[in-house]
Formats: C-alpha cells, sequence, structure tokens
C-alpha cells in the first residue's frame, strides 16, 4: 500500500510543509501526512516578510501551487475551468497562475528531431532557428523551413518530461489517496476522479499526433469558409513528440493599429471571428478552447487563422441542444426551461430540491432581464450561471467550462476592436437555428431511429433476462446486494472496541489467575518460586502486563489521532 509513498516520500514531505508553512496545518495533522513532518523540519508561517494569515486562504492556496512547481501549475489551470468543483474566489486566483518554463537548448532540440525523423536535420531542413519562437512546460516552438521551400513551425517536446509528468502524476495520486478524507470535507466530492481526468488530458496534451489530428478534423470542417483558415499540418514529419505545421503570418486580432494599416474594419474582424466560434460550438460541436489573442491571428486580406490546438472541447448533439437550451429559456425568462435543460445537460440529473432550482434561475433571470443589452456582460451572466453549477453541485462536462471561458475571452477581445460589441446579440441568432435543428424532420427521425432501436433490444433480451432471473430464484441463487453508506466509520469503531475489550478481558483474567495461583498449595519441587512466588504467578502478572502496555499504545495512538 506504501509503495509510492515510499518512492516519493522526500516529495510528499515538501509538499507536507509547504502545505503547513501557508497555514494549511489541519490538512497535514488531520491526514495521515502529519507521519511525514517530523518537529525539528517545521518551518515557520511566514513567507517573506509577509505575514501568511494576512493573505485569503485563496491567495494561499495559489501561492503553494506556486511553490509546488509546473505540474500542480498545469493541473490548477485545469481546474480554473471547473466551477461545479470550485468556488469562484479559487479559481479567480488559479486564473493568475502562469508557468514560465525557460527554453531548453536549442542542440538537445535538435537531437530529438533527428532521433524522431531518424535522419539528421539537415535532411529535413534548409533552415532552423535556433532562437525557439515560445517555450512552455511541455515543449518549446521553432521556425524552420523545408527542403521544398515552405515555412513551417516545429514543436519540440522537452526531454525527459513524460517520465516527469508520470512521477508527478504518481504523486498527485498519492497524495489524494493520503488527503481524500480532508478534501471531500472541504467539498469537493471526488478528488481522485479529478486527478484520473486531469491525468487522460495531460497524456492527450504529451502526444502531437493528436494536436495533429484535431488540426486536420478542423481543415475539413471549415474547408469551404474564405475568412477562416487553419495551418497545414505535416503527419510524415510529424511523430508523438515533434509536430511540423505550415508557418502562417500575420498580426494578433487585438492588433488594432495594424488592422487599420491593412485597410481592414476592427468592427468586421470581430464580428467574423464571434461568428466562427459560435459556428464550432453550436453547429460543429468541436470548438478551440484556449481562443486568446495569441493563438488567433489576422492576415494582411482579413482571413482569421487559429493556431495551438493542443486544447479542444466537444460537445455532443444532445450536450449541444441542452446548452442552447440554457441561453434560450434565460432569454425567454423561463426558469423551469432553464432548469429541465442543465437537467439534460447533466452527467447525473439528481438535483434534490428542483424547486429550490429553479427558484435560484428565476433570480438569475431577474438580474439580467433588468439590463439593457449594452449593459450585459458574458463575463458576469459566466460567473452567475458557474455560481449555480458550484451551488447545486451538478455534474456537467467539462466542455461547458470550457465554451463559457472562451465566450469570456472573446467578448474582451470584440470590447477591444468594436466598441458596440455585445455578445448577445450574435448569440441570439444561434439559438432560433439550434431550434429549428432540434426540431426538424431529420433530426426528429433520427430520435425515434434510435429510441426505436433501443426499445427492440430491450424486448429483445427482456425474455432471456427474465428467464435468468427465474432460473436464480428456483435455485435458491438470486443475491440481493445491499449497501449501507455512512456506517464504515461506526463499523471500525466498534471493531476497535471489540478488539480492546477481548484484550482488557484477557489482561484481567490473567490478573484474576495469578490471584488464584497464590492460594494453591503445591506438593514441594513440583513448582519453582521466584522471590518467594510462583512462577506461574510471575508469567501471568507479566503477560497481563504486556497487553496492558498494548492498550496503552493503542489508546495513546488514537488520542493523537483525534
Amino acid at each position: 500500500m506504501f509503495k509510492n509513498t515510499i518512492s516519493n516520500l522526500t516529495r510528499i514531505r515538501q509538499v507536507a510543509e509547504v502545505l503547513i508553512r501557508y497555514g494549511f496545518e489541519d490538512a497535514v495533522t488531520t491526514t495521515p501526512l502529519r507521519r511525514l513532518v517530523p518537529r525539528s523540519r517545521r518551518v515557520s508561517w511566514q513567507e517573506g516578510e509577509q505575514a501568511v494569515f494576512e493573505t485569503t486562504r485563496w491567495q494561499r492556496i495559489r501561492m503553494i501551487i506556486e511553490e509546488l512547481g509546473p505540474t500542480f501549475i498545469k493541473l490548477a489551470q485545469a481546474m480554473s475551468n471547473r466551477a461545479d468543483l470550485l468556488p469562484q474566489p479559487l479559481i479567480d486566483e488559479f486564473e493568475k497562475l502562469q508557468s514560465n518554463v525557460p527554453p531548453f537548448d536549442v542542440q538537445v532540440a535538435k537531437a530529438i528531431i533527428e532521433r524522431e525523423l531518424g535522419q539528421p536535420i539537415d535532411e529535413v531542413f534548409s533552415e532552423f532557428d535556433d532562437v525557439p519562437l515560445g517555450s512552455a512546460s511541455i515543449g518549446q516552438v521553432h521556425r524552420a523551413r523545408l527542403l521544398s521551400g515552405e515555412e513551417v513551425v516545429v514543436k519540440v517536446q522537452r526531454p525527459d518530461v513524460q517520465e516527469k509528468v508520470r512521477s508527478d502524476l504518481a504523486l498527485l495520486h498519492e497524495l489524494v489517496r493520503l488527503t481524500a478524507g480532508f478534501l471531500r470535507k472541504q467539498g469537493l466530492a471526488n478528488p481522485q476522479d479529478v486527478v484520473d481526468a486531469f491525468e487522460r488530458s495531460m497524456t492527450k496534451e504529451l502526444d502531437y499526433t493528436s494536436e495533429a489530428r484535431s488540426m486536420e478534423q478542423f481543415r475539413k470542417l471549415y474547408e469551404s469558409y474564405e475568412t477562416f483558415y487553419i495551418p497545414k499540418p505535416y503527419r510524415e514529419m510529424s511523430t508523438a513528440k515533434i509536430l511540423v505545421i505550415e508557418f502562417v503570418s500575420g498580426c494578433k486580432i487585438t492588433d488594432k493599429p495594424q488592422l487599420l494599416n491593412w485597410g481592414l474594419s476592427p468592427e468586421q474582424v470581430a464580428e467574423t471571428g464571434m461568428d466562427i466560434y459560435l459556428t464550432q460550438i453550436f453547429e460543429f460541436g468541436i470548438f478551440h478552447a484556449d481562443p486568446h489573442p495569441g493563438n488567433v491571428l489576422v492576415r494582411p486580406d482579413g482571413t482569421l487563422v487559429l493556431i495551438d490546438f493542443g486544447m479542444v472541447g466537444k460537445l455532443t448533439k444532445q450536450q449541444k441542444y441542452a446548452f442552447a437550451g440554457v441561453f434560450i429559456g434565460m432569454a425567454r425568462q423561463d426558469p423551469r426551461s432553464m432548469a429541465l435543460s442543465f437537467r439534460r445537460l447533466a452527467l447525473t440529473s439528481d438535483i434534490p430540491d428542483m424547486r429550490a432550482f429553479e427558484t435560484s434561475l428565476s433570480e438569475l433571470i431577474e438580474d439580467f432581464a433588468t439590463l439593457d443589452v449594452k449593459d450585459m456582460s458574458m463575463s458576469d451572466l459566466a460567473d452567475a450561471l458557474q455560481n449555480v453549477i458550484y451551488t447545486y453541485k451538478l455534474q456537467v462536462p467539462g466542455a461547458v467550462f470550457l465554451i463559457l471561458r472562451a465566450l469570456v475571452i472573446l467578448e474582451g477581445i470584440g470590447k477591444v476592436l468594436h466598441p458596440r460589441f455585445n455578445t448577445f446579440e450574435f448569440v441570439r441568432p444561434y439559438g432560433a437555428r439550434i431550434i429549428a435543428e432540434q426540431y426538424s424532420a431529420d433530426n426528429i427521425l433520427s430520435e425515434a431511429q434510435y429510441t426505436g432501436t433501443q426499445l427492440l433490444a430491450l424486448i429483445q433480451t427482456l425474455p432471456a433476462d427474465i428467464r435468468q432471473i427465474m432460473r436464480k430464484v428456483s435455485r435458491g441463487d438470486l443475491r440481493v446486494r445491499v449497501e449501507l453508506s455512512g456506517y464504515q466509520l461506526l463499523l471500525r469503531k466498534a471493531d476497535q472496541l471489540v478488539s480492546r475489550g477481548i484484550l482488557a478481558a484477557i489482561s484481567v483474567a490473567l490478573i484474576l489467575f495469578a490471584g488464584m495461583s497464590l492460594l494453591g498449595r503445591y506438593p514441594a519441587g513440583q513448582m519453582p518460586y521466584f522471590r518467594g512466588l510462583p512462577v506461574v504467578t510471575w508469567y501471568s502478572l507479566g503477560l497481563a502486563a504486556f497487553l496492558l502496555l498494548i492498550l496503552f499504545i493503542l489508546g495513546t495512538k488514537r488520542e493523537r489521532r483525534e
């Protein structure tokens, strides 16, 4: 059970000491982490010249993440998109995190490229820029030129990054195992599921072929669009550790002076960008999940270019309809419709008090219904929706939070370029399209076919299932499994009490036996004596003392835990 703990013992002890330094002693003293921090190594609760407790709890959590390093920073950045799990003040702090990682040696990058492609770099590129265009925790990007003359960018994965990430993920799993009880008390109901989801995300991010596939998928979806372009990935020159992509020149979408210099209308650029993004969500159900200004370029002819497809979100058709239904219900000022859409959107539709839920949504609608369209903010609406999701512990697809975050980013870009930019005016027409699509003859026929297939499968398997149940009943093999939740602690306490009661009873019996052995009359020479008492008396008292010592140690450990 402690195999991972032993292998990561030093690192886990460092984590525990950082928690103590920032005032989270309860996260250590109330979990098995307390065993890993000897008194001699505990540090004071000061951070530089500032007392830690002059900062908020959320700020101190961010400080802990910053000190623990890149993998923990990436986890926190991923968690900043999960408003169903974290309170908004903590999300605001996580959004401040930056993983500033210096570039690695260009000779190492070239060696990785040659090893991955199996040939010298000069046989692939006629030019290769030694200064990277940018670097991150996973890899860095270099500009280059193919022998055929095409300009490209080459993403190169950091050396040994996969081993480091695997080691840190093993550490995260171990930390969650040790602190699961504490995390649940803080409101994080499924910490292990969070780490599992992060592990899947990191595994995908470490495979550059996944990004290449996403780019090819977007290129196919938008091949007929003249105002939108996706760079071409060179699959034959790409592997899991390197990715070669067509180089595209342009300015950042927020570079308004350059847009004006090219004779472009910033307002038109903003409207085109929002239209393209909403098409991704509501028409195709697959979208670029990180549309910050550095990832959205504009060419001199006004064509928009998206780069960096490391983070892509997806919605199923049903999730797309449900998500649109939330906005449509809000526009109609219908809290019941919003509530039903939320239920369809949630992975589990368990909302204990639907009336209270509808009341909260009604209050949200009232807050925004009184505002003029020009005063409405996507940022405020996203915060309000995420607060409802967090309050009622709704488990909704992670893509929903990526969409809300992206819409907020796009609204910020739009307001830089377009003084009268309003996200809701762009979303409204898509609501009408979604309704038309959802209730179209083709979709109704598709849903009917799916429902009919499910019903037919049920009818086909039902007789066999009933026969199997009846056979088990006739043989007496039918078993009903009942799980009682919440009794584990009580059963463990009862088990401890029974064990200690048995030890105490044996101890008392041995003491009584020792007393009775003093009254016995033993024939001369048959019972050895020591210091005037029969040896059997000494044995009984010694064994009783040993058992009482065990009881004392168990009691002391329990007091320390409490």
